[in-house]
């Protein structure tokens, strides 16, 4: 028979939940306490628009998102990237860090959920800020490293995108990141199944890309060139570091 932690564990993986906390109201809290009060107004606009699509389980959580705007204001980015745009919730996150002339390379298969997005982040007045490209990244990325002075150049990446194409993206993220700079990988805990045992009831979807998931995280933790940080927030975010 299944203990009550169990049952709970369950629930969430059934309905997708954005947090890896195991109790909803804790959850609740954090939101309606630190989260909520502090968001700014254009990305609760943003929040609740995505929140009406069709695939909204794929956007950024507002705590991740807070989360983000405070880790580039730490480390002081300036040039920064976004792999998986969606309808831009993180990216706002990221535009409303920068200072004036930052910039972000932003890149998504799909330019209809991000223009679903485009009219809350130009109200913001930060659309300047971000470059979009429409298509695949790793086209984009072979042709950055094309040019050497591209190379170290980057002082944050966010990849929120195809989960098989991780480790890919990885192999050439580290050399346009600079030295001491970050690259931030979603989605690393994958809805709690790293831990799932292999005949877990999980969606078609989650089963599918926790093998990559799975690799991924083997490959940073093993990576002598990135100091890594895994957090359980949202659903999973491994800070990378870059150290050599």
């Amino acid at each position: 028979m299944a203990t009550k932690q169990e049952e709970q564990q369950g629930r969430h993986q059934e309905v997708g939940h954005k947090s890896l906390l195991q109790s909803d109201a804790l959850y609740q809290y954090i939101l309606e306490t630190s989260v909520y009060p502090r968001e700014p107004e254009c990305m609760k606009e943003l929040r609740e628009i995505t929140a009406k699509h069709p695939w909204n389980i794929m956007t950024t959580s507002a705590d991740e998102g807070q989360f983000l705007n405070m880790l580039l204001k730490l480390i002081g980015a300036k040039k920064t990237m976004e792999i998986g745009v969606y309808t831009g919730y993180s990216l706002l996150a990221t535009a409303l860090a920068l200072p004036e002339d930052g910039t972000i390379l932003a890149m998504d298969v799909n330019r209809e959920n991000y223009e679903l997005g485009l009219p809350v982040i130009q109200k913001a007045g930060v659309a300047q800020k971000i470059d979009f490209r429409e298509g695949p990244a790793m086209p984009v990325l072979d042709q950055l490293l094309e040019d050497k002075s591209n190379h170290g150049s980057f002082d944050f990446v966010f990849v929120d995108a195809d989960k098989d194409n991780y480790i890919n993206y990885h192999k050439r993220l580290i050399d346009l990141v600079k030295i001491g700079g970050v690259i931030g990988y979603d989605n690393t805990l994958w809805n709690g199944s790293v831990v799932a045992p292999p005949d877990a009831p999980l969606r078609k979807y989650v089963r599918y890309y926790r093998d990559f998931v799975l690799e991924l995280n083997k490959a940073l933790a093993a990576d002598p060139r990135v100091e890594i940080c895994q957090l359980p927030v949202g659903d999973g975010i491994t800070l990378c570091r870059r150290v050599a």
